[in-house]
């Protein structure tokens, strides 16, 4: 591709987007730059406080448990309250954690903080989403979700490098650094980013549920987001088992944990070298098509972990099921923000953070007992096998609901809402 040709695809995938779009762009590069703690907190834990690996991961877990409750707690508050105030309060609370774990070093203290910050990040996300749901019309939807999902993994590669470089400065500046980051980007969204949740309807049908009565159970009757739900579920643990399951198997394999981080380093980089690009050749194709081309990638990528035995083709495993994950993330995203209803999006891309973050539990400790009972054969054979039946699904039970269930085009509105607001 010559340096024109790349010029006229960046113009193409940056184009024609709101103001309003890319001051929350900047935000979650803010954010994941200075996002420090979770990257470092195994290490913090076992080497300068001297708690156990067990310990470490239970902690770990506990992130990943306070995330289940987080968002929908966040969705329910982004249709309730609002997306801005939700963004701001949410960003300090998870700013305030991650202050707190420079200075609390008690088991039970680092636990609750933990955990309370894995509620506070979590919650977040719906509000983002629905954010980017309010401003973007249908036309650019995926390709906005693609966006910020590249700027979330370019600012997490930037606080691996920075991280790395500035730990001689010890890990709690590394969390200090990561709150002011954080209420950075609470500071972004309260002067720059306005408030888009939609007007209530004063047309709306008498015994219809209102916003503020929609629970949960209400969305999940929803039958076609349902199904988009639980097989995300089932790709989320795809997604996440090779993070615990390959050092493990590599570690079977005689390759030391060097040779794992080279490894695993594949993911990010090439999530932020062709992710512009993937998403400029997916982006007029059928929701229902990518969502099954992407269970197909990760049932491929971590299907033949089974047969690799060298770094090399561990790493080519990775960069399969990696395109699978560029394909997946927003298109699932844009395909929520498709079948929720404008006065429930919060709730809606709640529900589905909620299936990432029962993943995100639930797949590590899985994982790990598969290695060690099965062992790591069956891990990647069951998920390739869970890959195919996610695929399946995507093209026998969505490709009418979500090819029919469009939203209607918001450019006017979009414009409108990209202005900033006064504070």
């Amino acid at each position: 591709m010559s340096v024109a040709s790349f010029r006229r695809a960046l113009r193409g995938t940056v184009s024609g987007l709101p103001g309003g779009f890319w001051w929350l762009w900047t935000s979650t590069l803010v954010n994941r730059t200075g996002a420090f703690v979770l990257t470092f907190l195994s290490l913090y834990l076992t080497q300068e406080l001297g708690y156990s690996a067990w310990y470490a991961g239970l902690v770990v877990a506990l992130h990943g448990l306070g995330g289940v409750a987080g968002s929908p707690l966040g969705g329910m508050l982004t249709d309730r309250w609002g997306r801005r105030p939700t963004m701001i309060s949410m960003h300090l609370a998870g700013g305030a954690c991650a202050a707190a774990l420079a200075v609390v070093t008690s088991a039970w203290g680092i636990a609750v903080v933990v955990l309370l910050m894995g509620v506070a990040m979590q919650a977040v996300r719906p509000a983002i989403s629905a954010t980017i749901a309010d401003l973007v019309p249908d036309s650019g939807l995926r390709r906005a979700y693609a966006l910020n999902y590249w700027a979330l993994n370019l600012g997490f590669a930037i606080a691996a490098l920075g991280g790395g470089a500035a730990i001689f400065l010890g890990y709690r500046t590394l969390f200090v650094v990561d709150a002011l980051a954080t209420a950075l980007c609470a500071l972004i969204v309260f002067l720059r980013l306005p408030e888009t949740r939609p007007e209530k309807r004063s047309d709306a049908v008498e015994g219809a549920p209102e916003d503020e009565r929609l629970t949960v159970l209400d969305v999940l009757r929803d039958a076609p987001f349902r199904t988009l739900v639980l097989l995300n579920l089932l790709v989320c643990l795809i997604f996440t088992a090779p993070w615990v399951g390959l050092p493990l198997t590599m570690a079977g394999e005689g390759l030391s944990a060097d040779a794992y981080g080279m490894v695993i380093a594949v993911n990010g980089v090439v999530i932020v070298a062709f992710q512009l690009l993937v998403n400029r050749i997916t982006e007029k194709r059928s929701p229902a098509a990518l969502l099954t081309v992407s269970s197909l990638l990760f049932a491929a990528g971590t299907g033949v972990t089974a047969l690799a035995g060298t770094p090399l083709l561990f790493a080519a495993t990775v960069v399969v099921w990696t395109i699978g994950e560029m394909v997946h993330v927003p298109t699932n995203a844009a395909a929520t923000a498709r079948l929720a209803p404008e006065h429930a999006r919060g709730r809606y891309q709640g529900v589905m953070g909620m299936s990432w973050a029962v993943a995100g539990f639930v797949a590590p400790i899985l994982a790990g007992w598969v290695v060690d009972g099965p062992g790591p054969d069956v891990l990647w054979i069951g998920c390739a096998a869970v890959g195919c039946v996610a695929a399946a699904g995507y093209t026998l039970l969505l490709r009418r609901a979500l090819a029919e269930n469009t939203r209607p085009e918001a450019a006017e509105t979009a414009s409108e809402k990209a202005e900033p607001v006064e504070a």
